[in-house]
């Protein structure tokens, strides 16, 4: 129980349906979407959506999604990947030849064919009980009518703008400003591609007048992509991976997603007894940091589209290596420099409904406005997500067309004893299997409720040293400090999350981050 005379949130509490998102305007609509007959697959598509005219520097329908959904009446985990593919004419050799180490992070070789679009298009047919055209609706009027912008929406179009190139500035900006706290954001193009989408299905997105926009303007802009490359845009239901943690089964997108990092990060965790050190102490934050940068290091060694390695990621025995090597008094050297490219900006959704659908969506143009192009007519943002290839020659990510890049974005789910009691996610690029490891070991290890395990302050060692916000008291960064950690107190919070907790008598308990805009709404 918070203390209620302290600044905080009480989760929420409802039965016939809970939607928790980083943005209050798409959590109501998913409630009303619920609330006329629609599904939890309904409502995410229609929340997710709306959530690219919300908060555009995070995500949009140039972009990717993935998925994971359990069925009503079953406890069986689903697992949609929405990602696209690089065009065929993607070289990493040309890049190399050029002189490059890595995918220019806003140049037009960073651009991936969106496969969000095709993704909604499938769930919906798939699993949806609602026609696109209500589903999209919401989307649609907001778009044509705006959105005033939130505050963090703001703080973050502030700080991500400058990347904004050519017609993207016309469609990304107010009168060339960045737009403040209430300012009315409108998208009229984007209005009238989700109206062909309504009516069409994917072939509003992937034919006609909106291929022809998006493949003429990613031409003009030097890109090799082609009408067969958008034409061909295909998303895949795919065998989720998982693993066992304090009683829990943390279940996962498998590779091109980096959902296996918060399995492995977990698996070792597992040789600590973490449950006797203090839950926001130094040495909890240091063992974590540690485990982060040795589950990583496999990640970006071994998670590409097609790897062979799942398997060795994954097995006990290698977390016992890998734990085995960390020392609880000191830090070690950063774990192998990334040759990809990591970001922070995401949105996530997650929905269950009164049959106890429960979806957990993800949804993401990967950097602050993607790679800071958009389409000529429509304004469509488009994504950067092939900076996540890598140029290494022979390396399992080395760019090459016509394949998926390693991705970021990582939906979860957890079940236990066999049933599934809590989608959730947690925003924040390269963080989120950190965060995915941290949420789950508040959880269980620290007994905390849902609410408190997303509220908790948070540290992460990644790229650019050990971030330890603000929420931390000093003498914990001094220490770290003096354990040999690179410690900053990060400018912007450390990710976002959403959860809903399905308790055994079917009462729906949702959590959402104030790191973000947003909220859990029910009925």
């Amino acid at each position: 129980m918070r203390d209620f005379q302290l600044p905080g949130r009480s989760a929420t509490y409802a039965t016939n349906g809970m939607c928790a998102t980083s943005h209050p305007l798409a959590a109501k609509v998913a409630i009303d979407i619920l609330q006329a007959g629609g599904n939890a697959a309904d409502a995410a598509i229609a929340g997710a959506v709306l959530l690219g005219i919300c908060e555009p520097q995070m995500t949009g329908i140039g972009g990717d999604c993935f998925v994971l959904l359990k069925p009503a009446g079953s406890n069986e985990i689903h697992a949609l990947n929405g990602s696209g593919r690089a065009p065929a004419g993607l070289s990493a050799a040309a890049m190399r030849d050029r002189g490059l180490t890595s995918v220019p992070l806003r140049g037009i070789e960073s651009v991936t064919m969106p496969g969000a679009v095709d993704a909604f298009c499938r769930l919906n047919a798939d699993w949806g009980t609602m026609g696109l055209d209500r589903v999209l609706a919401p989307a649609i009027r907001y778009a044509d009518e705006g959105v005033p912008v939130a505050p963090r929406v703001a703080f973050d179009w502030a700080e991500d703008a400058p990347c904004l190139q050519g017609d993207a500035r016309r469609f990304l900006l107010l009168n060339g400003e960045v737009p403040k706290v209430g300012q009315l954001y409108r998208a009229p193009g984007q209005a009238e591609v989700l109206r062909r989408i309504a009516a069409e299905g994917r072939a509003g997105f992937y034919d006609g007048e909106v291929a022809e926009d998006l493949i003429t303007s990613l031409r003009a802009l030097g890109g090799s992509h082609s009408a067969d490359d958008l034409n061909t845009t295909r998303c895949d239901w795919t065998t989720p991976v998982s693993g066992d943690y304090g009683g829990m089964e943390l279940v996962e997108h498998p590779p091109n997603g980096q959902g296996a990092t918060a399995i492995l990060m977990l698996n070792i965790l597992k040789h600590f007894d973490l449950a006797a050190l203090e839950p926001f102490g130094t040495a909890r934050a240091h063992i974590e940091a540690e485990a982060a940068k040795l589950a990583y290091d496999a990640r970006n060694r071994f998670i590409a589209e097609a790897t062979t390695r799942l398997d060795h990621m994954l097995a006990p025995e290698t977390a016992a290596k890998l734990a085995a090597l960390i020392d609880p008094k000191r830090a070690m050297a950063a774990a192998a420099p990334l040759t990809e490219a990591v970001h922070k900006d995401t949105v996530y959704i997650t929905v269950v409904d009164r049959d106890l659908m429960a979806v957990s969506l993800i949804y993401s143009i990967f950097w602050g406005f993607g790679s800071g192009l958009t389409s000529a007519r429509f304004g469509i943002n488009f994504q950067n997500r092939g900076a996540g290839f890598s140029l290494q020659e022979g390396h399992p990510n080395e760019a090459a067309g016509g394949k998926r890049p390693m991705h970021t974005i990582i939906p979860g789910m957890l079940r236990q004893g066999g049933r599934v009691v809590m989608p959730f996610g947690v925003m924040g690029g390269a963080y989120q299997p950190n965060g995915h490891a941290r949420f789950v070991t508040n959880l269980t290890t620290y007994g905390m409720d849902l609410q408190s395990a997303i509220d908790a302050p948070r540290s992460f060692s990644g790229a650019e040293g050990m971030a330890v916000e603000r929420g931390y008291p000093e003498p914990v960064r001094a220490e770290l400090a003096a354990m040999g950690h690179e410690v900053s107190v990060p400018t912007d919070p450390i990710g976002g999350a959403q959860a809903i907790l399905i308790d055994e008598a079917g009462v729906l308990i949702g959590g959402s981050d104030p790191r973000k805009d947003g909220c859990a709404l029910g009925y």
